[in-house]
């Protein structure tokens, strides 16, 4: 998948998994309505990825990224998420600016393992251990989230603190399947460290997508 986006991947097309008008349940913008657009292709392979029917993208026929945009602005949202996968193993310029055309926030979930393309108002950086993100891309994020599965973790997000701006927002999330028996650690390491937050996936105790 590298050499996809190394080979001049124009982003006319896009491997769509799926889209849909929902709510955020993840993060700073957790609870506020947005229409998610989720792209087939990762390589990162993180054991407890909840969409691993994404990772391949040859699954996926292409579909025309101004029929993207167009089903975006039907469905009524003033805001995109533009989830996957890894939407940065794809260019990403044609699909904001269709979207920033029609006056509609684009926002990125995003490890940063690849190198940043697109105009984004808001940059969820999430990194991965088995492919850590760019230094570039840390400066620019506006919102770093980071996955606890076990007590390493804390470690790995402290590393990525002192890498983003100091106003970006810091948020620890319990990994889903680990919840009860991570949570306790993840509420004491956020008393003794209160830059950061925690991050629950609320959407999941709402049943929703």
């Amino acid at each position: 998948m590298r050499g996809q986006k190394e080979g001049g991947d124009s982003g006319l097309t896009l491997p769509l998994v799926e889209e849909f008008f929902s709510i955020q349940g993840e993060g700073y913008n957790a609870g506020e309505a947005a229409y998610f657009i989720r792209l087939g292709g990762c390589d990162i392979c993180c054991s407890w990825c909840d969409s691993r029917f994404s990772w391949d993208p040859e699954q996926f026929p292409p579909v025309a990224t101004e029929k993207i945009v167009e089903n975006a602005v039907s469905s009524g949202s003033h805001t995109v998420v533009v989830t996957g996968g890894e939407p940065l193993i794809w260019n990403m310029d044609p699909l904001c600016d269709g979207l920033k055309k029609q006056n509609i926030k684009t926002c990125l979930e995003t490890s940063g393992a690849y190198p940043l393309t697109g105009q984004w108002d808001w940059i969820c950086l999430s990194p991965k251990r088995g492919m850590p993100p760019a230094s570039k891309i840390c400066r620019k994020a506006h919102e770093l989230k980071v996955v606890i599965e076990t007590a390493d973790d804390f470690q790995w997000a402290q590393k990525y603190r002192v890498l983003v701006s100091p106003h970006c927002r810091l948020f620890l999330q319990p990994e889903w399947s680990r919840f009860e028996s991570i949570i306790p650690e993840i509420v004491d390491y956020v008393r003794r460290n209160q830059e950061w937050k925690i991050s629950l996936q609320i959407h999941k105790y709402m049943h929703i997508p």
